[in-house]
């Protein structure tokens, strides 16, 4: 049975330069395995980032035994619900991709402050770095 996004839909790709996913297969599928629920499909932005280094979930360092480049601005990134919802909190939510955001999402956040934060990606994420 296929996974299904926030909207009901099918859930597409969220990222594969990095790749990104618990499973690093490109997309926010989730299972048992993953109990941080890497769901959310966020577009980062710097002030994102920074929050992320401040609640001690630093995400621009490497890790390269678990397979994680380290992200800039602009990346698409399979984040955990609960920390894009401390990041919402504290006014430095990452945008949302709705069609590649993972129905667990919604056990933590809420569709609505979810659509609050959707974005088309544009054709250069890179220029969300501001």
């Amino acid at each position: 049975m296929s996974q299904r996004n926030v909207l009901g839909g099918r859930l597409e790709s969220c990222g594969h330069d990095p790749l990104t996913g618990f499973y690093r297969d490109g997309s926010c599928h989730t299972g048992p395995e993953d109990s941080g629920s890497h769901t959310i499909c966020a577009v980062v932005t710097a002030e994102f980032l920074d929050h992320q280094r401040r609640i001690g979930n630093d995400l621009t360092t490497p890790i390269p035994e678990f397979r994680f480049p380290g992200l800039a601005p602009g990346d698409r990134w399979c984040v955990t619900a609960v920390n894009w919802l401390r990041a919402h909190e504290a006014g430095a939510a990452a945008y949302v991709v709705l069609a590649s955001t993972h129905e667990r999402a919604l056990e933590i956040v809420s569709l609505e402050i979810l659509r609050e934060h959707a974005v088309d990606v544009p054709a250069d994420p890179g220029a969300l770095g501001t």
